[in-house]
């Protein structure tokens, strides 16, 4: 059972055949031949097909992606588009092409982003909570991906060991040197964009730890939560920790609570999308227990799929059904109900997995949030 599928998109695109055309998109002039022309298309099928094999069998979805992926490359020329523009596409895919690879040589195990400031020197508290925290997630069979430089990103990799970690670098022209743990290692990727490092933390990890930093670590923090709070990505556990004695999380809490909350900027449900722990253990059994039942989650059309590692009892799902109504969009005949099922004909991915399945009103992710957290402390049937 792959571990890597589980941090699929939440809601996928839809074919690019349905795709609608690009906002102000510039048209070929008739001197030149269209990129979506029968001619081109034809020869971008022959080329997918040799690098692909079967892999690349023109009409399959994989094969049109990438047909979709070349064809809109080509409509750059015709575009006008400048270099600066060319090279920040060009690398971008780049970027992410090697990320994806690298990551895709370890689809096992679960993986944590460690966030926290590079200037956290060796002997403060946060630090040795850090590396306490990697050590114990590595212990129960994780893997830590952290920014691979100093401060908490070095101890984040001291506490699991080279052989557990991943390095998602950035150039920068100061305090972005490579920690010594990392440094070398085949699991360490460098990148141009802020862009496509925050995609790659956030695409291939489980969980999320944040320990107390910078513009940085705040950036990262927001863009985690504003990700799970508007759906765009699954739902995985949010960790605030710090070291002994720190109170940087307790003053964090309270201004979301008193500039966004009291404002009505944020929900009351959306401040279960973090936890505060008062230390490394309990971060790690929070993370933990958030996959002691549930295993991950998708949507088919407008219903919501929550994967289950066990089924639950029926009474607990008339109970969930009852306590989150106004998760559910109303049947025909005015019920709101979850179901417990196996898979959807279209998922191709643990289909072996017992499914808890609802109709879903695309709001109050907060609360699909404590809806996880009572899933888990069911009993399996």
């Amino acid at each position: 059972m792959s571990a890597a599928s589980n941090r699929q998109e939440l809601d996928p695109p839809a074919s690019p055949n349905t795709l609608p055309p690009p906002v102000g998109e510039v048209i070929e002039t008739p001197t030149t031949q269209r990129a979506d022309d029968p001619a081109i298309s034809a020869v971008l099928d022959e080329l997918i097909a040799k690098v692909g094999g079967s892999a690349g069998a023109p009409g399959s979805f994989n094969a049109r992606l990438i047909k979709d992926a070349m064809t809109t490359a080509l409509k750059l020329i015709p575009d006008g588009r400048n270099t600066g523009e060319l090279k920040l596409i060009t690398t971008a895919i780049k970027e992410l092409r090697y990320a994806y690879r690298v990551f895709g040589a370890h689809p096992e195990p679960h993986k944590v982003s460690i966030f926290g400031s590079a200037r956290t020197p060796k002997d403060h508290p946060d630090y040795v909570a850090a590396k306490e925290f990697g050590s114990l997630m590595a212990a129960a069979g994780w893997m830590v991906i952290t920014g691979a430089g100093g401060g908490i990103m070095e101890a984040g990799h001291e506490g699991p060991g080279r052989e557990k970690s991943f390095g998602v670098a950035i150039r920068l022209p100061f305090e972005q040197a490579t920690n010594p743990v990392i440094a070398g290692d085949n699991k360490l990727i460098h990148f141009r964009y802020f862009f496509t490092r925050k995609l790659m933390f956030l695409s291939q990890s489980e969980a999320v730890a944040l320990f107390p930093g910078g513009f940085g670590t705040m950036d990262e923090s927001f863009e985690a939560l504003t990700l799970i709070q508007t759906g765009k990505s699954s739902m995985i556990p949010i960790v605030l920790v710090e070291g002994e004695g720190g109170n940087f999380w307790e003053q964090f809490d309270a201004a979301m609570r008193q500039m966004l909350l009291s404002r009505g900027w944020i929900s009351p449900e959306d401040t279960s999308l973090y936890k505060l722990c008062r230390t490394p253990r309990e971060a790690c059994d929070h993370i933990l227990h958030f996959y002691r039942i549930y295993h991950s989650s998708r949507y088919v059309k407008d219903d919501l799929v929550i994967r289950l590692k066990f089924a639950i009892k029926p009474a607990d799902v008339e109970r969930l059904s009852e306590k989150y109504a106004v998760l559910i969009k109303p049947a025909p005949d005015g019920k709101r109900a979850m179901t417990l099922r196996g898979a959807y004909e279209v998922e191709d991915d643990h289909r072996e997995l017992p499914r808890l399945c609802f109709t879903h009103t695309r709001h109050k992710f907060g609360l699909v949030r404590q809806l996880i957290d009572d899933i888990n402390r069911c009993d399996p049937a």
